[in-house]
């Protein structure tokens, strides 16, 4: 079994940020006084949560000297991206999905060890910058909830066939530009399920006259975070550096012909209508043989948890080494001892190449010998006595294409079907916005 693991975000302060995570300081200057501004189903909005958010994230974008919206307009950006989250924090509770307090504590030791601090340092560190810790704690729970939600309703029922992937291929094959990256922004005004003629004509001329000061010279950046329903409408609209076949559908047809700052027409699609620029290019990536060192390799795996700690699992590693080196049998000793789902196979993990494990467990292996059995190791699963094999070096570059493409539908099929996911939450949910962010309907402005 090829052991994979997805680490919690390490960026320290703009992790923070990006959380919205409440000053003390920001609390302090804001007195008791405070009024609900919006309701979910069951829970609420309030003044002063929505007044600490934006604040946070306005000093974000001032920090990276990104245009920040007026306030009003930011609010109620603000405002519908913590309707988002809360729709689905409250479904991944209501069907059961929760991050334990065990996991949590092990999240927070992987933030404090990527900025090379101890846990208590950590702890001091956030206390200096007036972050509170039970609700940095509870933030960060909240940030793995969302990521396990989408893993388990959208990114796990996302299925490739082997002829998705021919067709891939042998598109891109014929694709002078494939591999080309292309950075992009957008604006997205979401239109309703079930959204009338009247919604859409009325969305259509948003929309038109949004372009068309954008065709003028106006800041993209500014119109989308003035205008856009996306999530990442604070950010100007931005998503990143990405090859095409990375983007939405919609979006790789519309922009396959455009120069750094093309705009495209007004595009629709269920979730709504779009205008997407292109904000600049880059060259395509080395097509040729992919030559990699290939390794061998099987491993004995202690789990640490509540009834085992660090300790104990390396102590019990460190007796398995001495009797494999009296003459104890790896594989059988596997087979009793590991916790790994390998362990059936005497521990075999098959051919590995780069990336195919957690850093920790490739850097052990790379500096053995064949035949050669390391000390403990210790990973985010546990600890591992590994022994090498065997090494060959390969070309993989028709393996690496193939999977490759695999990746890039996965992707593009994932992220349309999580925002039609988390569309339907929406607007299947009870919300009620209050003045005065609501619009005559009692909704926010460009939502449902």
């Amino acid at each position: 079994m090829k052991m994979m693991f997805k680490s919690v975000s390490c960026r320290f302060v703009a992790f923070l940020l990006a959380l919205g995570v409440c000053t003390g300081t920001a609390q302090a200057a804001r007195q008791p006084l405070d009024k609900i501004v919006a309701v979910i189903n069951s829970e609420v909005i309030t003044q002063n949560e929505l007044a600490g958010r934006v604040d946070q994230f306005e000093a974000q974008l001032k920090r990276q000297k990104r245009p920040v919206p007026p306030r009003d307009v930011f609010e109620r950006q603000m405002l519908e991206r913590i309707i988002y989250e809360k729709v689905q924090l409250q479904y991944a509770r209501e069907t059961s999905l929760r991050v334990d307090d065990a996991t949590l504590e092990r999240a927070v030791e992987r933030v404090a060890a990527n900025n090379k601090l101890t846990v208590e340092q950590f702890r001091a560190a956030l206390k200096k910058d007036d972050v509170d810790w039970t609700r940095f704690r509870e933030e960060l729970r909240n940030e793995m909830t969302l990521s396990r939600l989408r893993e388990r309703e959208v990114d796990s029922r996302t299925m490739v066939s082997d002829a998705e992937i021919d067709a891939y291929m042998s598109a891109a094959a014929s694709d002078r530009s494939s591999g080309q990256e292309v950075s992009v922004a957008h604006i997205l005004l979401r239109a309703p399920e079930g959204a009338n003629a009247e919604t859409w004509r009325r969305l259509q001329q948003k929309a038109e006259d949004i372009l068309a000061r954008a065709r003028q010279g106006d800041d993209f950046s500014r119109l989308a975070a003035a205008n856009s329903d996306a999530p990442d409408a604070l950010n100007g609209g931005s998503l990143g550096w990405r090859t095409a076949d990375r983007l939405p559908t919609l979006y790789a047809d519309a922009i396959r012909m455009l120069q750094p700052g093309g705009l495209t027409p007004v595009l629709r699609s269920p979730a709504g209508l779009h205008i997407v620029k292109v904000i600049d290019l880059r060259g395509a990536d080395n097509k040729g043989p992919q030559v990699v060192q290939k390794t061998h390799a099987r491993h004995i795996l202690i789990k640490t948890g509540e009834l085992v700690s660090d300790a104990e699992a390396r102590q019990r590693l460190e007796q398995v080494r001495e009797r494999i080196a009296k003459g104890a049998d790896f594989a059988e000793q596997a087979k009793r001892y590991s916790g790994d789902g390998s362990a059936p196979r005497g521990g075999d993990l098959g051919w590995m190449g780069p990336g195919d494990t957690v850093p920790d467990f490739e850097k052990a292996m790379d500096a053995l010998k064949p035949g050669e059995i390391s000390q403990p190791v210790q990973s985010p699963f546990g600890w591992h006595l590994i022994q090498v094999i065997e090494r060959k070096s390969e070309d993989v570059s028709d393996e690496r294409r193939r999977n490759e493409a695999r990746q890039a539908l996965v992707a593009r099929k994932s992220d349309e079907a999580y925002d039609e996911f988390v569309r339907q939450l929406r607007d299947k949910a009870f919300v009620e916005v209050r003045p005065p962010y609501a619009d005559d309907k009692g909704t926010v402005a460009g939502a449902q």
